[in-house]
Order: structure tokens, then sequence, then C-alpha cells
């Protein structure tokens, strides 16, 4: 079967994947310079910049000509080093009390004031015009990480950075008290590329194998799933890792016609789930289908 997961390898999916690192990146060599945000940034580049002076924090010039080479795995290489000079360093000589992260093109700088993260995002849309680029008039924000604490009110409260958005959520500390909390979950875009590949197996008209392989082909997969998404409010997971289990179930009525019936199919699930626990990777955390 073509989207059968019994047909690929086995091996386990990478939970982690960038959209950006496989676009040509003649088109754009994307850094996302947010404030406390993320998004898609979009950075015209063109194919060939001119020869400019990039300026490490120990003041050495360094002469450089990048080429983006519309195709290869070379392309990436060679934009995340423009990016290592135009944005990393840059910004941690210019800004040393605002840290960063950076991945490929995404990024989200942390500033303490919304009059720091102005003058940040001034400072860098200048920055990206120096060295040819430019920043994504409407993906390039500041995000206002509204919480328990941090009542106040502004435009964006919550942004996506690899794969998880980021906003007020419930959390539940440790001492067992509940509060609202600026944190991290799979995103929307994350948990709907994870459905349409749930479907694509169509596990449900597998028949033809048995459970044992069926958990051997897919088992890698949801384990990357969980090991990254469910990394942070793992929660979230839930209603995608229940509706593997309903196509297992409609797998187990098509399978064996004494199960065709929801009461008996419910009664050999409830009993499969509990004898072998560790079958499917996802059932550590739910059994249910419904």
């Amino acid at each position: 079967m073509k989207d059968s997961p019994l047909g690929a390898s086995h091996a386990a999916s990478r939970a982690l994947t960038c959209a950006a690192c496989s676009r040509e990146w003649h088109r754009a060599s994307r850094s996302s310079a947010y404030l406390t945000t993320t998004g898609e940034p979009g950075l015209a580049v063109p194919a060939l910049l001119p020869e400019r002076m990039y300026r490490t924090p120990a003041a050495s010039s360094i002469p450089c000509k990048a080429t983006f080479i519309s195709t290869g795995l070379i392309s990436p290489v060679l934009a995340n080093l423009f990016m290592h000079y135009a944005f990393d360093l840059w910004l941690a000589q210019e800004f040393p009390g605002c840290p960063f992260e950076r991945y490929a093109d995404d990024g989200v700088v942390h500033c303490r004031t919304k009059a720091q993260a102005e003058a940040v995002l001034a400072a860098l849309r200048d920055r990206m015009e120096q060295v040819g680029v430019r920043l994504h008039p409407d993906k390039t924000r500041i995000v206002y990480c509204k919480d328990g604490k941090r009542r106040g009110s502004h435009e964006h409260t919550e942004f996506t950075f690899l794969g998880f958005t980021f906003r007020a959520r419930a959390v539940r500390a440790r001492n067992g008290n509940v509060f609202t909390g600026f944190s991290p979950a799979a995103s929307k875009d994350a948990i709907k590329k994870m459905s349409g590949r749930v479907k694509s197996w169509r596990l449900h008209t597998l028949t033809g194998h048995g459970i044992g392989e069926i958990a051997r082909a897919i088992n890698p997969v949801i384990r990357g799933w969980m090991q990254y998404y469910g990394a942070f409010y793992k929660t979230a997971l839930y209603p995608l890792l229940r509706r593997i289990n309903s196509y297992l179930v409609r797998w187990m009525r098509k399978k064996y016609r004494r199960l065709r019936p929801f009461k008996k199919a419910r009664e050999a699930w409830k009993r499969v789930t509990s004898q072998y626990p560790t079958w499917f990777a996802h059932w550590r955390w739910v059994h249910a289908f419904w």
C-alpha cells in the first residue's frame, strides 16, 4: 500500500522538521527575529550577496562573499553560516542583555519591556538591511507573554516556535496548585500534520497484517512525536493518540468477525490494553479510543 507504514522503513520519523531547510535558500535566508515571538519570517535574499565586512565581538573583520545555492545540501549550511555572523554575533554584541534562540530561520529574542523590544526590533531591521535582507513586515512582531502575573493587554499574546505554540495556559505546580502560566504545547499546525500522517496509514484496512506488525511499523513514529511534542503539555497530544486507538479498534472489528459488535470489541480492547500495556508506544499515556 502506498502510504501504509508497513510499506515504508520502520526507522523513527523525525519529530522535528524544519520546512525552511528544504526550501530553496535563494528565495529566503529567513531569519525570524521575533521579540519574544516567532512565525515564518520572510527575508528576501539575493542569490549573490555583495562582498561585505562582518565584525565579530572580538572586533575582527572577516571579508565574506556569500553565494546561496538554489538546490543542494550545502545551501542550508551556507545560510546558517550567514545568519551566524549577520544575526547571532551582532545581536550578542549589540544587546547582551537580551537572550535569544535561533534555529535555522526562526528565532526568539527575549526583552524585559516593550520599549526595549521596540528598540531591538528597530535596530534589527536596520541590521538586516545592511546585510542585504529584510524582515517580513507581518510575521515579525512583538508578543506580550501574558500569564497569571502579567495581566496587561497587547495585540499579540501568543507565538509559535519549532512546532510549539506559547500562550497562557493552566499549569499545575509540583505542590498541586493550578495557576496560569505562559507555556508551550504542540501547535495546531503540528497536530494537523501528525493527524494527516495517521490518516495516511489507513490502519483499519491492514487486516492482512497482525497487530504486532502494525505496532512495529508505527511505534517509532509515535514514540518520536511523544518524546518531542510531549515534552511540554503532553495532554495536547491525547486527542491524536485516541484517534490512533480508534483506528485500531476499527481494524479489530474488520479483522475478527466475532468482534464486530461494539460491546464485544470494547471488552476485547480493554483486555488487550491491560494485558499488553506496552504493545503500542502511546498506550503508556492513552488507552481510550473515544
